[in-house]
């Protein structure tokens, strides 16, 4: 089985299997907008889509989206006009409707092509809306990783691992369960390894974890379930 890599400007992640997606787009969405530098450098090589006010945090960056999405309900309207007069390609919805602006993008790009995503824009501000793009992501047909110079989470499912290597030591790490049960969890590399272990979604404990010194790679795997492998990187 071919390696997969996959690299944000604070880490590497390896993977054997499809946890780590070898080609992602970049899907810039209306959170907590990501540092200037490091959108730039995660723009790099990656088709770049703008989920409404996601557009603002491009124009700033200097980066062009090949395409905007959204109500146009929270991008700034001369941000808006100026795309629509740049001519790029708008996907435009009323903002009555039952999907989310960042979950109708992760459909229009699973249609178009896009063989894995890379979410940015997505922490920070409100809990209910990182609550619904955590969950979409982990149910969405394209596989993804959210991620800002902050933070950052990768999905494993069923039978996935993962190996990711730190150029900047991570705050905490902590292992999310997003399905009920999470069963055959093993973490190495970590002050506190697992071995099998079951996670309950109700009863979230391996959380605030860090790298055991003077490791910069730790590896996750599981047997069976959906599992969140968050890192931070600052929480001011």
């Amino acid at each position: 089985m071919s390696e997969h890599r996959f690299h944000l400007p604070q880490l590497t992640a390896v993977s054997a299997s499809p946890a780590v997606p070898q080609e992602a787009g970049l899907l810039v969405s209306g959170g907590r907008a990501p540092d200037v530098r490091w959108l730039r450098e995660a723009a790099q090589g990656r088709r770049l889509i703008a989920v409404d006010h996601g557009l603002d945090a491009c124009q700033k960056a200097g980066l062009r989206p090949a395409s905007l999405i959204g109500d146009g309900d929270s991008a700034s309207p001369l941000a808006w006009q100026q795309a629509k007069a740049s001519g790029i390609p708008i996907h435009a919805f009323p903002p009555e409707k039952d999907d989310t602006d960042t979950q109708l993008a992760l459909t229009i790009a699973q249609e178009e092509g896009m063989p894995a995503a890379l979410l940015t824009g997505v922490f920070g501000g409100r809990f209910d809306h990182a609550y619904s793009t955590i969950f979409s992501c982990a149910a969405a047909p394209l596989r993804c990783v959210l991620a800002d110079e902050r933070e950052a989470l990768f999905y494993l499912k069923d039978g996935e691992d993962i190996a990711i290597t730190c150029h900047v030591r991570p705050k905490a790490i902590s292992l999310l369960p997003l399905t009920p049960l999470t069963e055959g969890v093993t973490a190495d590399g970590l002050h506190w390894p697992l071995a099998g272990a079951t996670l309950p979604q109700l009863l979230p404990r391996a959380v605030s974890n860090v790298l055991e010194p003077p490791q910069d790679t730790f590896r996750v795997s599981l047997r069976q379930g959906i599992l969140g492998v968050y890192l931070v990187w600052g929480d001011d």
